[in-house]
């Protein structure tokens, strides 16, 4: 796992480091702009003019650090200090005197052209921006981002929160970032990752023990973590080794749901898949998917025992995609919840759900919830927007109030087991923007559950969402992201899965 960071966390890593170990805050930031500076090197040529743009804290230091180091390297820097003089930080008041003596232009209050420059070194706000930019600042934030040139922020586009990605009245637009020590939540949730560009994470030099000081919440998982997750394959073992999934999905003449939620659990390694579904569906089914053990109903006739049946048989159940939200879905979400063992619920189960919310009040069973944000906006009556503007507090709070692993699906979903374990999943791209790719996703974490006894819910949930994310990114390695669809998803999984 990685860490990523709010605007709080880091200015306590930043005190941690500079108060308590004694790292001089001038060091970090001459490694920080040294850091920016290198990374422009890659793009720049002698022949492009460069104009830091600096506000009135650290964050514009950094970016007048960064062009000190160009100019003394033989580049074209200039300055343009955004706000008056006397305003401004003591370490920025270091890096402008030595500017000022190395005979940098150096612009005060007065802005220069911007159109005469090929590329901007944004340092107007740092991450600790919490209000909107109004007046002046967004005169210059609007003129930065229609010149004519390319920008590289420093730390984070100035004007986007730090928290959770959201625009605070304008924002910079960037070609690349330039972040320190740790990923900025709102860095790689959007539409900050937008604002973003290209993401370099650098190491300046922040103490070696600072997570364990200032205890990030927030987590993302790297490979590493892929090693874990993963279901073992034993040399001595059969079907009955690596478990019994049972996926209630699908109404009435709709098969596909079930089927890819199926074979994705399949693919992750689990020894037996049952689809219950209705009798009408059986044909397509074992056409579909021959491997899938199938058990059929007749929906005039569901009973109670026929699905405790299937219950016993399985190790844990899907119970969701494509199943309609009609009667013998509320009867099939009833018996899911009366016993013990771990379920998944998606799609028309979330439907159904957010009609009786009570229920998981009284479920026995471990809960993990999959909504998109229009199922969750149904699950607690608040708008799709405001949902979006609070994608971590509203997974969190739905986690802890009902005591479930909530996966909140976005293009950077959240899993939140509201108990201080929080992930964000920064795997996967627009392509699985389709229909079926929940129904996929759903099949991956339960083979993960199945798969596993000694790995908590919500580290397979955030597994299953990064795994997804990961083959979603295998597909589009070949195929791109137009036209990608769910199966798709599922065709590249032995890349990922092995």
């Amino acid at each position: 796992m990685k860490f990523l960071l709010d605007h709080k966390e880091m200015k306590a890593v930043d005190m941690y480091s500079i108060n308590t170990v004694g790292i001089p805050s001038l060091v970090l930031m001459e490694r920080a702009a040294l850091k920016v500076a290198e990374h422009l090197l890659r793009v720049i040529t002698k022949k492009d003019k460069i104009l830091a743009v600096s506000g009135s804290g650290n964050n514009g230091a950094d970016a007048v650090a960064a062009a000190r180091i160009l100019f003394n390297m033989g580049y074209q820097t200039e300055v343009y200090l955004a706000v008056p003089s006397d305003r401004i930080s003591d370490e920025l008041k270091v890096q402008l005197n030595v500017a000022k003596n190395l005979n940098i232009p150096v612009y005060i209050r007065e802005k220069p052209d911007l159109s005469d420059y090929d590329w901007l070194i944004d340092g107007v706000f740092g991450i600790g921006l919490s209000r909107n930019v109004e007046g002046f600042y967004a005169e210059v934030i609007d003129d930065m981002n229609r010149a004519d040139a390319k920008i590289c922020a420093v730390d984070i586009p100035s004007g986007i929160f730090a928290d959770n990605g959201q625009i605070l009245g304008c924002a910079v637009k960037a070609d690349m970032t330039v972040t320190f020590g740790f990923d900025k939540i709102g860095m790689v949730l959007y539409p900050g990752a937008l604002y973003a560009g290209e993401l370099f994470v650098e190491d300046i030099g922040f103490a070696k023990d600072v997570e364990a000081q200032v205890k990030p919440k927030v987590m993302a998982m790297t490979g590493d973590d892929l090693k874990k997750v993963l279901p073992k394959r034993m040399p001595w073992s059969n079907k009955g080794t690596y478990g019994r999934l049972l996926v209630i999905a699908g109404k009435k003449n709709m098969c596909g749901a079930s089927c890819l939620c199926a074979k994705a659990a399949y693919k992750m390694g689990t020894g037996l898949v049952k689809i219950a579904a209705p009798e009408q569906n059986r044909q397509i089914i074992q056409t579909l998917l021959p491997e899938a053990v199938l058990e059929t109903y007749d929906s005039e006739t569901l009973s109670r025992q026929w699905i405790i049946k299937q219950l016993t048989w399985a190790d844990a159940v899907v119970i969701g995609p494509g199943l309609g939200t009609g009667p013998e879905t509320e009867l099939f979400l009833q018996c899911v919840l009366e016993q013990t063992k771990p379920a998944v619920i998606d799609a028309d189960g979330l439907n159904v759900l957010a009609k009786h919310t009570d229920w998981l009040k009284w479920r026995q069973c471990p809960v993990i919830v999959t909504p998109h944000l229009g199922e969750m906006s149904r699950l607690i009556q608040t708008p799709v927007e405001d949902i979006s503007r609070h994608l971590i507090e509203v997974c969190e709070d739905f986690a802890k109030r009902y005591d479930v692993i909530c996966v909140l699906k976005d293009a950077r979903s959240v899993i939140s087991d509201g108990k201080g374990h929080t992930c964000i999943n920064l795997s996967g791209n627009n392509g699985m923007s389709t229909g079926g790719s929940g129904d996929v996703l759903a099949g991956i974490i339960g083979g993960l559950i199945c798969g596993h006894e000694d790995l908590p819910l919500w580290f397979m949930a955030a597994g299953g969402a990064y795994i997804h994310g990961l083959c979603g990114d295998e597909a589009k390695k070949v195929q791109g992201v137009y036209g990608l669809l769910a199966s798709d998803i599922i065709q590249y999984m032995s890349s990922v899965v092995k």
